[in-house]
């Protein structure tokens, strides 16, 4: 009988568990520098959080996500870059190779992490759960610089496809609404 008290706290505590973890602040991620972390130190800003890659036609937007990150930083914008290397091989290089490539030529000072796959079996729980079957934004990731939006409460607010450059101007407002939110 004195079991049951036991086995009630321990499932109270794994629901309670279960339930944290939900929140894309509590999903384990590393750094480029390979230290484990999470998205927690980013908690109460918005984010947008990109898969990217260094030899795809697309790269070009490094500027334009390094631009709006330096812009909007200040009103509680961070941009979060994730490297991956699932479409066409193009981010086949190291985590130290990749922050240098960010760094010298295109200025990147927004985060960036560990290399991820973002779609199929391995796919890093952050995109399950950003775009998985719970996401209000389901579906495989189709290429490079896919881009979520994140509000302040954690929420994902909207989901752009690669060909939507940094400086849309839907993207612009969508950051900027996001930003003006309290």
């Amino acid at each position: 009988m004195k079991l049951l008290p036991l086995f009630a706290a321990l499932l109270a505590g794994s629901i309670m568990t279960t339930a944290k973890a939900s929140s894309l602040y509590d999903i384990p991620v590393k750094d480029i520098g390979g230290q484990n972390t999470s998205l927690s130190p980013y908690r109460g800003k918005v984010l947008l959080i990109v898969n990217v890659a260094s030899a795809c036609g697309f790269t070009r937007q490094y500027t334009g996500l390094q631009t709006i990150y330096k812009k909007y930083a200040p009103q509680g914008l961070v941009v979060l870059g994730f490297p991956c290397n699932q479409f066409g091989h193009q981010e086949s290089g190291t985590n130290e190779e990749i922050k240098t490539f960010c760094s010298a030529k295109f200025h990147v000072t927004f985060p960036l992490f560990d290399k991820i796959d973002v779609n199929g079996a391995r796919q890093h729980p952050l995109y399950t759960a950003l775009s998985g079957k719970d996401s209000p934004f389901p579906g495989k990731i189709t290429w490079n610089f896919n881009k979520f939006l994140v509000g302040r409460d954690g929420k994902i607010l909207q989901r752009f496809d690669s060909k939507v450059t940094p400086e849309s101007p839907d993207l612009i407002a969508a950051v900027e609404a996001a930003l003006a939110a309290k």
